[in-house]
Formats: C-alpha cells, sequence, structure tokens
C-alpha cells in the first residue's frame, strides 16, 4: 500500500474524530469567547469563570488525543485516554515556552538589526546588509521556528505519548524527526495554514459595509478550514510515517545457535557425530 493511500484508509476510518475536529473546535472557540463576557457578581458565576477554562483544556486535550490514537489506527496502546490527554499537557507546556522565547526574540530583531548592520561596511551596508534587509531576514528565520521546526519536532513526540505516555519509544519517534518525508509536509501545512491566511488580511477594505462583514466572514472561515484542515492532514501523515516502521516479526529474528547443539543427554553435554574415516578403515 502507498503512502497517500494508506493516508486516505487512516482518514476515512478516523471521520468521525476528524469532524469532531471541525466542529468541536469551533465550539470551544466559541464558548470561549462567550467566557469572556461572563459577569462575575454572584458566586455561581465567580465558580463558572473559574472552573469553564479547565472543561474547555479537558475537552481540547481529548479531542486531540482521541484523533492522533483513532488516526495512528494498528499501534500498540498503553495508556488510556484519559491519561494520553494528560501526557499532552507536558508537550504544550514545552511549546509554550518556545513561542515565548520567540516572542522574546521577535521584540529583539530591530535592536540586532540595527547591531548587524552597524558592523557592517559601509558598502554593504548601503546595498545588502541595509537595517530593512536584516530585519526581514531575522523575521523569516523567527517564523520558520515557530511555524516549521517547533511543531514539526514537538508533534511527533505528542502523538507518541498518547500512545505509550511518558514510556516512549525514543529511537523511534526520532526516527520520524530524520525522516525527509516528515518536514516537507510540516513547511507544506504552515505555509497553507499559517502563511496564506495571513495574505487573506493584506488588501485594503474596499466596498459597502455589508460586502466588507461578508469578506470578512468567508476570509475568516476560510482560515479556519485551512488551519483545520492541515493540522488533520498532518496528523494522518504523521500516524502514516509511524506505521511505516516496520518493525521484523518475531519468528524472522535471528538467534545465535552454538555450533555443537544436540539433544539432551544424560551427560548433560551436547556432542557432534563425525563420520568414520574410510582410509583408516581401507
Amino acid at each position: 500500500m502507498s503512502y497517500f493511500k494508506d493516508l486516505f484508509r487512516r482518514l476515512f476510518l478516523s471521520r468521525r474524530w476528524i469532524a469532531a475536529q471541525f466542529v468541536g473546535i469551533a465550539l470551544l472557540i466559541l464558548v470561549g469567547l462567550a467566557w469572556t463576557r461572563l459577569s462575575e457578581k454572584q458566586v455561581s458565576q465567580v465558580v463558572l469563570s473559574l472552573l469553564l477554562p479547565l472543561l474547555l483544556l479537558a475537552a481540547a486535550l481529548v479531542l486531540q488525543a482521541g484523533t492522533m490514537r483513532r488516526l495512528a489506527e494498528g499501534e500498540t496502546r498503553r495508556v488510556g485516554l484519559a491519561f494520553a490527554a494528560a501526557s499532552l499537557l507536558g508537550w504544550i507546556a514545552m511549546a509554550w515556552a518556545a513561542w515565548a522565547i520567540l516572542d522574546w526574540c521577535n521584540d529583539q530583531i530591530p535592536q540586532w538589526a540595527g547591531y548587524l548592520t552597524s558592523r557592517s561596511s559601509a558598502g554593504w551596508r548601503a546595498t545588502l546588509f541595509t537595517d530593512e534587509h536584516i530585519q526581514r531576514w531575522l523575521s523569516i528565520i523567527e517564523w520558520v521556528l515557530r511555524w516549521i521546526v517547533v511543531p514539526g519536532k514537538i508533534a511527533p513526540y505528542a502523538m507518541a505519548s498518547t500512545l505509550a505516555g511518558w514510556r516512549l519509544s525514543w529511537r523511534r519517534t526520532l526516527r520520524i524527526l530524520w525522516n525527509w518525508r516528515w518536514w516537507p509536509a510540516v513547511v507544506l501545512a504552515a505555509l497553507a495554514a499559517v502563511w496564506l491566511p495571513g495574505q487573506f488580511f493584506t488588501g485594503e477594505p474596499h466596498g459597502t459595509v455589508s460586502e466588507q462583514i461578508w469578506r470578512l466572514g468567508l476570509k475568516l472561515a476560510a482560515t479556519y478550514l485551512l488551519g483545520v484542515g492541515c493540522w488533520v492532514l498532518l496528523l494522518g501523515w504523521l500516524a502514516v510515517l509511524f506505521g511505516r516502521q516496520i518493525q521484523p516479526p518475531a519468528e524472522e529474528v535471528p538467534v545465535l545457535v552454538p555450533v555443537l547443539t544436540g539433544p539432551a543427554e544424560k551427560s548433560g553435554s551436547a556432542k557432534a557425530e563425525v563420520p568414520p574415516d574410510e582410509t583408516a578403515q581401507s
């Protein structure tokens, strides 16, 4: 079976969880927006405002863990869904820490660009190493780290943890990171889910107010569909790559056998039968 046939098969088998991704994430966003509008005049409202974020987080974790486990059909599951969802918290914390560092780097880009410009020669500073060019290059590097490197490195470990908890097969996961089929998929997903929707909102608004509202709604809907769709496809492709790491069956594993191995004897030692020397008999 080819890689793409395997991908489509897994997507078809996981169609309910995939539908839950498109519907569930939208509902979580709407409930989250409603949570920001809750008043806190009564005790029950205060308790609800404190519990609702935890419930939204738990629902999001279960949704992602369940989708990953269903896409990884055929893989051995060592932990339950609840523990698998909880294990995602560690990887989310790592991603959040990486994003916090990148946010700090993004704030420092103007200072770094000014320093690099000042260190270049006058000729290069006037043509190539201008402040604008260096800021653009540093922004591209920061974008690649944020949307390609960080998700591409964390997603394989996150999917593995939904199956085995924290007792991961590190070598198997590392093989995904070294697989050349993985990183082009991450690049395409980042371009389609992040860069392309960003182009929707670069133009100047025009037309009547009603037309602008319709355009904005369509742009938001397209952004949502592209984001969730690319995420699901990326998870499906990751499950395919995990499934293609074929382990040799137990009966095919070579076993070292001693040369003088024979049936058990009373003496407790093994011996080999040697044919008689014909020259000696003659």
